[in-house]
């Protein structure tokens, strides 16, 4: 019987925790890291008590894996170094271990689109580091990079206040309201990542964007549009004054130093929400990928969200 055994990182979040319950459904065994000590009667998951600093979870992690997924990553933080470790030195920890583990498992790394801007925030500089790392470290490694865009599904915690907020009747606007962003369904970045674990070991590797397949993407307005035609009601797009959200922002990543929280909204938060142009081009991914494609699309699962 072929080895299907998958270690994944980042197991207990939003894209993590999905991933894992599909490759279980679709008959791998997965060994996943977690923090917190965790039980589970599920024979084909083994969880391994770590955090990426921990090199003998690592190693154990890791230990007789076909693949390596690295779903784990902070996003919220109130300085660089904040992110530094879990990201950078994160991803380079793992790559550590990985040489005492020959063949090498293949490894996918879950990004951000954010990497492609790493100017804007302390997030999207070290994603585009956790990157070079690994394209550093690679040698006889076959590896891949996914940078999906904003990512919603069931579970998540980023999205549902923006789609709540259009079902209450407005949409706030961060930036210009013809800035154009990408999307992606949660179902369909773990159908991409299941059909890499399934193709050919001499698949191409490299950086790949993945989005919904929207044309061009979205903007505020057709956002919008898009949920009066669902819900049969007025959807209005309220700007925020750049002042007024740096001001809040700010004043966030202040108090967060005093009351030691790790926030979202920061500065650079500000300058990723207020950036001209978060569309994909899948095209690349789906020339290494022939079985991929999104399926997904906004308007059929927009209730849902709310």
């Amino acid at each position: 019987m072929p080895n299907k055994l998958v270690a994944v990182t980042g197991a207990t979040g939003f894209i993590g925790n999905i991933l894992v319950q599909t490759l279980i459904r679709e008959g791998w065994s997965v060994r996943a890291l977690a923090r917190k000590d965790r039980s589970c009667h599920d024979k084909k998951i083994q969880w391994v008590h770590g955090d990426l600093d921990n090199l003998k979870a690592l190693d154990l992690l890791v230990k007789d894996a076909v693949a390596v997924i690295h779903c784990a990553a902070t996003v919220r933080g109130g300085s660089f170094e904040d992110f530094l470790q879990p990201n950078v030195v994160g991803t380079e920890n793992l790559l550590s271990v990985l040489a005492n583990h020959k063949p090498f498992p293949r490894f996918l790394l879950i990004s951000s689109l954010a990497a492609r801007e790493p100017e804007l925030s302390w997030y999207a500089r070290s994603k585009y580091l956790s990157e070079r790392k690994l394209i550093e470290f690679s040698g006889e490694l076959q590896w891949m990079i996914l940078r999906p865009t904003a990512v919603y599904g069931p579970g998540d915690k980023e999205l549902k206040p923006l789609f709540s907020a259009m079902h209450r009747g407005f949409l706030p606007v961060v930036g210009k309201i013809d800035n154009r962003f990408g999307l992606i369904h949660v179902h369909d970045l773990v159908a991409a990542i299941l059909v890499w674990l399934e193709a050919d070991e001499n698949v191409r590797g490299g950086i790949f964007e993945l989005d919904d397949g929207a044309p061009n993407g979205y903007s505020y307005q057709q956002l919008a549009n898009l949920a009066e035609q669902k819900w049969m009601s007025s959807v209005r797009c309220v700007t925020i004054p750049d002042k007024l959200i740096r001001c809040i922002a700010c004043s966030n990543l202040m108090l967060s130093r005093i009351f030691r929280y790790s926030p979202m909204l920061t500065p650079g938060k500000v300058n990723e929400l207020q950036h001209s142009n978060w569309v994909c081009d899948n095209t690349p991914l789906m020339q290494a990928l022939p079985a991929w494609k999104p399926k997904i699309r906004l308007q059929d699962v927009l209730t849902e969200m709310v």
